[in-house]
């Protein structure tokens, strides 16, 4: 068997290994004939905690799956439009407020719009409503006002549902980055930014996190041997395809370019997400990984403990440490417990007022907790101080550089930017499409 060891930037080093090999076509062949063994990386990577021995023979398809916020997402939609009047061309769309990008086709008087929306975009008619929302809304059917004005300073409302729109495919520039990162501010001052739902406080008090760890796809894959253009995902719960490598995409640090048709999507797996510095869109990908190696096999049984955990200043966007996964997602609480018998009746509820989903409020008085917009973030359990939300959301423990010098530190995760419990679901939902013959793996 022969391995060759390739020094990577950053002093990373992969052992490639020559050895063992078997292909996709021998995988779906055993898949076809009902005899393929088919896991969850999640299942995988329990095995080995409790000292399972994996091997080739084990296992043919591995599934992954992660949920988080991905700002790397646009939509591209083409539909007919009603108007008072012919019109020759739209020069300004918005959805629902949130502005569209008119193009590449002008459609000259033919009363079709072709539009591009950036997942990153927000309403002008409600400051926490970005494209995320407007994404999930049109998946749910909900009607959308679209506004129109056209190269004459005409100006037109309509309404539309998804089902009036026959091209909408959302497409995502870099998705599934390997690993993500943790935050922190080194600064003496708050800050405002993407990556928390509050002000980020000062001084290392807090810390925010993305990345699903083990279950991510590409850590699954990180060579990409098994994932490339035309690999079939599941984006949002709707089939689609990878076409690359995506933006800032790295040999140490990988990500997914991809797309998928809207109008198969589910709800519950995309949304908005409200940080401090504005909505943020959410998105979820699936994806089944053949055990075709002994390389993509070491990869998959890698468990969080032993997967890199960047930690970066948001202040200044520096790398400061190095954590792991294992202080994420060991021995916490995937999913927030809620208690309304506790609640105190505040006369300010801050779980109401800084929930990143809006899944908190009060009915007649009474505390609600809508658990299909709730994104297990945690952060509701960090400021109720009556106790009504409960999770162990994890310490980030390693030796950061934030100031003159390197310290040890333990610093509490407050926020989780990426729902494992959900994702959890969806590895498993694609296991039962792979055992079933729904899902094809190429």
């Amino acid at each position: 068997m022969l391995f060759i060891f390739l020094y990577c930037p950053q002093g990373r080093t992969i052992k490639v290994n020559y050895g063992m090999k078997r292909s996709v076509e021998e995988i779906c062949s055993k898949i076809n004939k009902g005899k393929a063994v088919v896991m969850t990386a999640g299942e995988v990577c329990q095995l080995i905690r409790e000292g399972e021995n994996i091997g080739l023979e084990d296992v043919d398809v591995v599934t992954t799956a992660t949920r988080a916020i991905m700002s790397g997402t646009y939509a591209v939609m083409s539909f007919p439009i009603e108007a008072s009047r012919q019109f020759t061309r739209a020069k300004k769309i918005f959805l629902n407020g949130v502005p569209a990008f008119v193009g590449p086709c002008p459609n000259e008087k033919l009363g079709i719009l072709d539009l591009m929306v950036f997942g990153t975009s927000h309403s002008n008619l409600q400051p926490d409503y970005g494209a995320g929302h407007l994404f999930r809304d049109m998946v749910q059917q909900k009607e959308i006002e679209v506004s129109v004005i056209t190269d004459d300073n005409d100006s037109f409302t309509s309404a539309i549902t998804l089902n009036d729109i026959p091209f909408a495919r959302l497409f995502g520039t870099r998705h599934c980055f390997m690993n993500y990162s943790a935050f922190v501010n080194c600064s003496s001052k708050e800050v405002n930014t993407i990556f928390h739902a509050k002000s980020f406080s000062p001084d290392l008090s807090e810390a925010t996190v993305s990345g699903c760890g083990e279950i991510n796809p590409l850590k699954n894959d990180p060579l990409l041997e098994t994932i490339g253009m035309g690999t079939p995902v599941l984006i949002n719960g709707s089939e689609g395809f990878v076409i690359g490598n995506g933006t800032r995409s790295s040999a140490t640090r990988p990500n997914l370019s991809g797309f998928a048709d809207m109008h198969g999507m589910d709800p519950q797996l995309m949304g908005g997400f409200i940080t401090s510095a504005g909505p943020e869109c959410i998105v979820s990908w699936a994806v089944a990984i053949p055990v075709i190696s002994q390389d993509v096999l070491d990869a998959i049984k890698t468990p969080d403990s032993r997967i890199s955990l960047p930690v970066m200043d948001v202040d200044t966007r520096k790398p400061i440490g190095e954590a792991n996964y294992g202080d994420v997602w060991q021995d916490v609480d995937l999913e927030v417990t809620f208690n309304p018998s506790a609640c105190n009746y505040c006369p300010i509820c801050e779980a109401v007022n800084k929930c990143p989903m809006d899944a908190i409020y009060r009915n007649n008085g009474k505390i609600i907790l809508d658990r299909q917009l709730c994104f297990n973030c945690g952060l509701c359990s960090t400021i109720c101080p009556s106790g009504v939300f409960i999770a162990r959301l994890g310490i980030i423990k390693t030796y950061m550089k934030c100031y003159e010098e390197e310290i040890y530190r333990e610093v509490p995760i407050v926020l989780r930017q990426s729902d494992k419990k959900r994702a959890l679901k969806m590895a498993e939902e694609l296991k039962r499409k792979i055992i079933e013959g729904q899902f094809k793996i190429k």
